[in-house]
């Protein structure tokens, strides 16, 4: 996949890094030429130093054959151009960087696919992890309509040594919740369980719920034998 990414900042070159790693081919574009040498003598992408939101760079950064585009400039405002842009331009598929609320609209209708909060993520962030300090990782969908969390599971959970399918019939495990992801332990891949699978001391489990739900599904997880 050929992705293209305006800014050369920390989260532009993070990204790039990551992307080249997973085996994509990557172009970067900044004003800044240190951040551009940057890019491709250390993440390994191409990179090409003028504005992003100029129609010549982007044409020779080879923005009619990217798959993907990720708008992560210093600003909104640039971002929002940068992602116009890349709808005329026919990009398939678009992400942006956004820091002000206002501008969700705006990314939306210009043509961004996916708009990520930089603000709203740090706080969501940080708010799960002051009231879920046991949860390892949560993550939002659907405008946060859906979480899944990622729970580790104690000698004295209630729930070890049952099944899933078990735990999904316990009227007390909340309706609508799913284990989808079980890893027995620390170094073992991630499997996706299936009715049969039994819980262990040490693993952990990947689980999809409701947001109202939360708390009721960390207590029975949790719950002592």
């Amino acid at each position: 996949m050929y992705v293209l990414i305006g800014g050369a900042g920390l989260v532009g070159l993070s990204l790039a890094k990551k992307l080249v790693e997973l085996g994509h081919t990557v172009a970067v574009i900044d004003i800044d030429p240190t951040a551009c040498r940057y890019a491709r003598e250390q993440v390994g992408a191409m990179a090409f130093e003028g504005s992003a939101v100029s129609t010549e760079v982007l044409l020779e950064a080879g923005i009619r054959k990217a798959n993907s585009l990720a708008a992560v400039l210093r600003s909104d405002a640039l971002n929002l151009a940068m992602v116009t842009l890349a709808k005329h331009y026919g990009v398939p598929h678009i992400l942006s960087r956004m820091r002000h609320p206002d501008f969700a609209e705006p990314l939306r209708l210009s043509g961004a696919n996916h708009i990520i909060s930089t603000v709203e993520l740090s706080v969501s962030t940080m708010v799960n992890a002051i009231e879920y300090p046991q949860v390892e990782s949560m993550m939002h969908f659907e405008q946060g309509q859906i979480e899944v969390l990622k729970l580790g599971i104690s000698n004295n959970c209630y729930v070890v040594g049952h099944s899933v399918a078990e735990i999904a019939q316990d009227f007390r495990f909340p309706t609508g919740s799913l284990i989808i992801g079980y890893q027995p332990h620390p170094h073992d891949d991630l499997m996706i369980p299936n009715g049969s699978t039994v819980l262990e001391p040490g693993s952990t489990v990947l689980i999809v719920t409701k947001p109202h739900c939360l708390h009721q599904v960390i207590d029975f997880i949790e719950g002592c034998k």
